[in-house]
This record gives structure tokens, sequence and C-alpha cells, in this order.
């Protein structure tokens, strides 16, 4: 980050704690230019960034001052979960249907989305590329690199990757039908029917669905809301009577707890799963929607032995209805290839070849840039907004990138009931036991933070609170 933006995020921490109350005076731009030795322009900046956020108002001729409105933040979750440990079917896809057809309408708030807000992606430029791909198209381009890929595409990933020093190579990569059908080809190549599979807890219901849908057993494993999967567990589950065949995880801002493992556990996760000589599958799809200065590594950068099977796409950074994905399988690269030749044998070309352009003509990450700046300001109005209307009692992380909160009510609420008590209202939400094979976590929700902080989400925010303040009793 910025100096100013350094500053504007440690001014807001100390608000959000209580430090600094309502109505109190900050610093004058003098007094914190030279205690934090920043030039007064600098100051300046992060007091009107703070002001944009609606934490501190100016008055003439006095300085700036914490918004009289302003809350301290909510308490986060500070304990693992406790799945019980069991192999089981997988048996959610139906309540997951149930849940997600009342949130499907336009005019529904979508706080239960698993999408952030189509207007934050740059799709007249991608629209532009897709047009002069289109015309200008080789034909001898729509047969080349059909199952791996178009070349020029796999190019600008692995440099992508190199940058961020993970060695990924052209020949690395698979390009798939976004991260769901690479995950899809992940998992049937490293498992058969019946196996079961080591997952966080709570777990993106995708993942359970995929799992059901490959006739595959869950063994949930507990896990952190910040710092993810506890790996003490992950050891004794592996060492249980289940004999996992493999390991699926997202190891930087988790959906839906926006928990990310730091680097030093990423590499005891890998070296632990590599005396198993277990594969991990790893969904990095979040990990370039981060807050701080640079991307987490994932689990990847620590592979040695070919055993992590990671996968991403372009879906929630830049085009999600391009559907543009990729996996990086290691030593399951030939197997994953061959599955995407007898399932889908290809990739639309027309779509690899508009990205592949975008990233070619530069801006990508100016607007990656402009992207997490837009996320950080809607989680703290959404973090601030949470502590004005939630009940006491209740928790809510604050991830270091992503787009999601997960809220743990006060536990005698019934989330279920409450999603369906605010669909009669025009509010989606995401309930705890969606994200669960044996529908734990039912006084839990997840919120999509990557819409704007409008006056109709905020007056369907109040509504949540009120809803999850009483008892909830059945819809």
């Amino acid at each position: 980050m910025k100096r100013y933006q350094t500053l504007a995020d440690d001014i807001a921490r100390s608000i959000r704690q209580g430090l600094l109350r309502p109505g109190q005076r900050l610093p004058s731009v003098r007094q914190a230019s030279a205690a934090r030795k920043l030039s007064p322009a600098t100051v300046f900046q992060a007091y009107y960034l703070l002001e944009s956020q609606g934490l501190v108002r100016p008055r003439a001729r006095s300085g700036y001052y914490v918004s009289e409105h302003v809350h301290a933040l909510l308490p986060e979750p500070d304990a693992a979960s406790a799945p019980d440990g069991e192999s089981r079917a997988v048996d959610i896809s139906a309540l997951v249907f149930e849940v997600l057809e009342s949130a499907m309408a336009r005019d529904i708030v979508p706080l239960g989305s698993a999408f952030m807000s189509p207007s934050l992606f740059p799709l007249a430029k991608l629209g532009r590329a897709m047009a002069h791909e289109a015309v200008h198209l080789d034909p001898r381009s729509t047969v080349d690199d059909l199952t791996p890929g178009n070349a020029e595409l796999r190019r600008h990933i692995a440099l992508r990757y190199r940058i961020g020093a993970v060695e990924l190579g052209i020949n690395d990569l698979v390009v798939t039908n976004g991260a769901i059908e690479a995950l899809n080809l992940c998992i049937a190549a490293t498992t058969r029917p019946g196996d079961a599979v080591l997952v966080e807890s709570p777990c993106f219901y995708v993942a359970l669905q995929t799992l059901e849908r490959h006739g595959l057993h869950a063994v949930e494993v507990p896990t952190h809301p910040r710092e993810g999967i506890e790996l003490g567990a992950l050891d004794a589950a592996i060492r249980r009577r289940h004999a996992p065949k493999a390991c699926w995880l997202m190891t930087s801002f988790q959906n839906p707890l926006g928990a990310s493992m730091p680097e030093a556990k990423k590499r005891e996760l890998v070296e632990l799963l590599a005396r198993h000589e277990l594969p991990l599958i790893e969904d990095d799809v979040y990990g370039e929607l981060h807050f701080g200065a640079r991307r987490p590594l994932p689990a990847k950068a620590f592979d040695t032995r070919g055993l992590v099977l990671h996968c991403s796409s372009f879906s929630k950074t830049l085009a999600p209805g391009y559907r543009i994905g990729w996996a990086a399988p290691g030593r399951y690269a030939q197997r994953v290839a061959r599955l995407k030749l007898t399932n889908t044998l290809a990739t639309c070309v027309p779509a690899q070849l508009a990205i592949a352009r975008y990233l070619q003509r530069g801006g990508y990450e100016r607007h990656l840039r402009g992207l997490r700046q837009t996320l950080r300001l809607q989680q703290a109005a959404y973090l601030e907004a949470v502590a004005r209307y939630f009940p006491s009692g209740t928790r809510v992380t604050r991830p270091d990138g992503g787009y999601f909160l997960w809220i743990e009510l006060p536990p005698d609420r019934d989330a279920l009931a409450l999603q369906r008590q605010a669909a009669q209202r025009g509010i989606s939400i995401a309930p705890g036991p969606i994200f669960s094979a044996h529908r734990g976590h039912g006084h839990c929700l997840r919120l999509n933070y990557g819409h704007a902080l409008d006056a109709r989400v905020d007056a369907a925010l109040k509504v949540l609170g009120e809803l999850s303040a009483a008892r909830s009793a059945p819809a």
C-alpha cells in the first residue's frame, strides 16, 4: 500500500477498535506529519480517504473529527470450527439450489451472491478485444492447442506466476472452462467414487457439490476463521481409518470464511501432505484480490513433488461470463489433459484470444489495483453497517482480501430460517448449513460485500440485523 493508505488504515483501525471515539478530533495535519515523518500532502490524502469512507468529517477551521455515527467493530470469530471428523457421503445440492433459486432475480439485494457487482469489471474493453479477435481470427487458431489452450494466453498466465515467484511454465498449464472445470478435472484425476476427500469446515458449497457429483465422501477438518485449516487436525484426519485420497483447500481468502493461511503454514501444509503422498487440490480463485502489498504465495509455490494441483481463473477478477480458468496439475498433468480431451475437448477460443489480447495491451494490473481498493472500501463500509445493525453477541471476520464476510450470530439463531425470512423481503444471504456436508454452522451466514453499500443495501442490512436480533422461528 502507499504511505497515505497505510496511515489511513492505522487510523481506521484505531476508530473501529474504539481507541478514537465518535466526535474525537484527529491530530492536525502538521502534528500527524511530524509524528509519522510524512509530508502534509500525504496526511491530507489519508484524511480525504477516511472522509470518503465515512469515518471522519472535516469542520471548518477546526480540523478532522471521527464521525458521530461510527461504531466500534464487532469482535472477530476466534476459535476453529469443530466438525465431527466423520467421512460421509455428500447430499447438499438440493439445499444449495433451494437457497440459490431465491436469489436469482435482479431485484433481489444480492448479499448471498457468489459474484461481485458486474460493474466492477472492464467489460467494454474486453468486448473490444473480443470484437478485434473475432474479425482478425486466424482460422488455424481455432484448432491450435485445443486441449491445453491458447499458447499466448498460457504464456501470460505463466508470466504472472513467475513475477509472483511461482515457477510455472506454459506447458504446466491447462486452460479450462472456468475454475469449476479445472477443479472437477483435478478431483477426477486423483480419486474414484467412494473415496474420501479432506475439506475445510466450513467449505465452499461448490466443492461439496463436486464431491457429491463424483460420488465421493467428505471429511471436514477444523478450520480457523483467520489462518485456515488446522494442520494438527489435518494430520490426525489423514491417519484415521478413512484413508483419504485427496485434500481440497482454499489457502488464500477462503470462501466463506475469508481465511488466509500464512505462507509458513502453507509450506508446512505442502510438506505434511508430501509425507503422506496425498495430492492437494488448491482452489486459488481469490488470490489476486489481496489488500496487502503483494499477492500471497499459493501452496503451489512450495510444491517440489508435483502433488499440488493448483486451480484458478479470471472469473473473480476480470470476466466472470467468459469462463476462462486453468489448472497447473503437477504430476497429474497428463491425466488432467486427457480428461479434458474426453470431457469438453477445448475452451472457447475467442474468449481465450480476447483475454490474451487484453493482457498483452496492459491495464490488467491497473484494473486490479482499482478493484482491490474498491473492495477494501466496501469491506470497511459493510463492517461498520454490521456493527451498527446486528445484535450483541455477533462476531464477524475481517479478511485481508476477497469479498466475503463470515458472520457468527448468537448460538440460538437459525440461519436457514433467517435466509427464508430475508428472501421474503427481497434479500439474499448464504446461510451456514450450505457450507457443510453435515449441515453445521447453523447460526452463521456469509455476506458478499462486492456490491456498493448504497441506500438499498444499507436498508437490507438493517432488516437483517432486526431479524437476527430475534430468535429465528421457522419462516
